[in-house]
C-alpha cells in the first residue's frame, strides 16, 4: 500500500513539473527575413513600442500568456494589459494586440502575415513559421 501511494505521489509530481518544463518560442512567419531575436527587442512590440512586427498574444488569462509576458517584459499579463489601454486611450495605438485561444490558432495568424510576431509552445512548431527567439 504506501508503495503505491508513494508511486502515486511520484507520478503526481512528474506530471506537475511537465508544463513549467514546456518551453515558450517567440515566431514570425516563414517569409519573414528576421532570423533571431533578444528578449528586450521582443518586448518592444509587446510593449507596443515599436511597430516594426504586429504583436499577436495568446488568450487573456493563458499560463503561456503570463509566463512570456513575465520572462520578456518582466511585468505581468494585467500590467501590459493596462499599458496597452494607455497606448489606445492616448492615440498612440489603435488597437491592442489580437488574441488567439491556442498555439494552432496564433500559429495560423504568424504564418499568414510575413509582419506579425507571436508566441507558442516549441512542440507547436512547424515549417510555416520561423522561431526567432527562445524563452528560457
Amino acid at each position: 500500500m504506501k508503495k503505491t501511494i508513494v508511486s502515486l505521489i511520484a507520478a503526481a509530481l512528474a506530471a506537475a513539473a511537465l508544463p513549467a518544463a514546456a518551453e515558450t518560442v517567440v515566431i514570425v512567419s516563414a517569409k519573414n527575413p528576421a532570423s533571431r531575436m533578444f528578449s528586450e527587442q521582443a518586448a518592444q512590440f509587446f510593449l507596443g513600442k515599436s511597430t516594426m512586427f504586429t504583436p499577436i498574444d495568446q488568450a487573456e488569462g493563458s499560463a503561456i500568456r503570463n509566463d512570456f509576458y513575465k520572462k520578456v517584459t518582466d511585468k505581468d499579463a494585467a500590467q501590459v494589459k493596462a499599458i496597452w489601454s494607455k497606448l489606445v486611450f492616448t492615440g498612440k495605438a489603435t488597437a491592442e494586440p489580437k488574441e488567439f485561444k491556442s498555439n494552432a490558432d496564433v500559429k495560423k495568424a504568424v504564418a499568414d502575415d510575413p509582419k506579425a510576431i507571436g508566441y507558442i509552445d516549441k512542440s507547436a512548431v512547424d515549417d510555416t513559421v520561423k522561431v526567432i527567439l527562445t524563452l528560457q
